[in-house]
């Protein structure tokens, strides 16, 4: 399902194919909708309004031949069904990087009823009777045909409402109230189905990344890369490297076994405006450094954009979040779900270490890695991190030499 956000084509107005009809957001990220006909579009009188859920086959509007009547005109019309959105557990994740909500709490139905199975209620009534834990088996509703609908469940939550408490008025405190959009909510759902669906350790360690600061340097006095590589797109080449070496990292945990993905598709974090993203770029291991640069680059800028197309944000098989830039030595990254594992980065710090019998001054990096405990031990978490130390310790070998 999804918020249908707006019409881009009037009621009435020609549309060609492959012409932008309507924009609707996912969990996400907005998209303008292609249509893949041609002809007058007419937008029934109950078409979703702004703001409103729409689920996969919802008949939203209608594209007729010139002078031909849309049947929601015709005499004695019957308004079709929108079809129910299949239970939370039964809908494909929309992405490896993004894994699928927690479950929501469900009110049981009365599916044994009689009452309940000629009972016809609208699927917009049926979630808000779910939310609000009312039991309509033996409603009425005032729809066509005694048919149920959102106001009829709203109308029966209030009747049952037993009286409210008298309670003290809180005190006021300044500030303002920010609205939760849906993006944030999904990465709440997300954030706490990471901790609480998974078994996550975190374990920490530092790396000499001098290789990675000298090799930096060599970058920006070419002229002959379009752009310097990140050291987010250094980590994000070599841990690819360690992922195929040690591939029971990707491993996603499932009622009929792990999972272990065939391609190496890393995700990594990026801040937006609306939220945190995770877009991913595919067959890492086959790129050079500089192709990941200038698709990472382009990557970021279209998701402070808003441009992110829904196949970007999928499939990824491990994450990685850089922190660094902001001053952060270490910190407990959150699996995203139905991942297993995730790359954080810390700053490079100038700090005393010791080479061979000398104490002199070194790069230092911190690195942490979280991983799901039903999927993977702990000493196989500590080779794969070991791995990714040692490539990033001497970074030429694996990525120019």
């Amino acid at each position: 399902e999804g918020t249908f956000v707006e019409w881009l084509k009037q009621d009435g107005e020609k549309v060609e194919a492959g012409e932008m009809l309507f924009v609707l957001e996912g969990e996400k990220a907005s998209q303008e909708i292609e249509s893949f006909d041609a002809g007058i579009l007419r937008i029934p009188p109950d078409a979703p309004q702004p703001g409103d859920e729409v689920v996969v086959s919802q008949l939203l509007a209608y594209l007729v031949e010139e002078g031909e009547t849309p049947p929601f005109e015709l005499e004695g019309a019957v308004k079709p069904e929108a079809p129910e959105p299949p239970p939370k557990e039964e809908q494909p994740s929309a992405q490896s990087a993004t894994p699928a909500p927690a479950p929501e709490t469900q009110v049981p139905e009365p599916a044994t009823s009689p009452a309940a199975k000629r009972t016809a209620i609208t699927p917009r009534a049926r979630r808000v009777a779910r939310e609000l834990g009312v039991d309509w088996s033996d409603l009425r509703g005032t729809g066509v045909g005694g048919r149920i609908r959102e106001e009829d469940i709203r109308a029966a939550a209030r009747e049952s409402k037993p009286p409210a408490p008298v309670e003290v008025p809180p005190i006021a405190v300044p500030g303002k109230s920010v609205p939760i959009t849906r993006i944030r909510q999904t990465i709440a759902e997300r954030m706490v189905a990471g901790v609480n669906e998974a078994a996550p350790v975190t374990i920490t360690t530092k790396v000499d990344a001098s290789g990675m600061v000298a090799l930096r340097d060599r970058f920006k006095a070419s002229d002959q890369y379009e752009f310097t590589p990140t050291y987010t797109d250094m980590v994000l080449k070599l841990a690819a490297i360690a992922v195929g070496e040690h591939p029971m990292i990707t491993g996603q945990w499932r009622d009929d076994g792990i999972f272990i993905p065939e391609n190496v598709h890393i995700a990594f974090a990026v801040d937006t405006e609306s939220g945190l993203l995770a877009p991913v770029i595919f067959d890492v291991p086959e790129k050079s450094l500089s192709k990941i640069a200038t698709e990472s680059r382009e990557i970021v800028d279209s998701a402070r954009k808003g441009e992110l197309k829904a196949d970007q944000l999928q499939n990824g098989v491990f994450t990685i979040t850089n922190l660094g830039s902001y001053g952060i030595d270490s910190f407990t990254p959150i699996i995203n779900l139905p991942q297993s594992a995730i790359l954080g980065v810390g700053r490079i710090v100038r700090e005393p270490v010791v080479v061979g019998e000398e104490v002199v001054v070194g790069e230092v990096m911190s690195l942490s890695l979280t991983f799901d405990h039903r999927v993977i031990d702990g000493a196989p978490a500590a080779r794969f991190l070991e791995r990714v130390c040692q490539l990033l310790a001497e970074p030429i070998l694996s990525l120019i030499g």
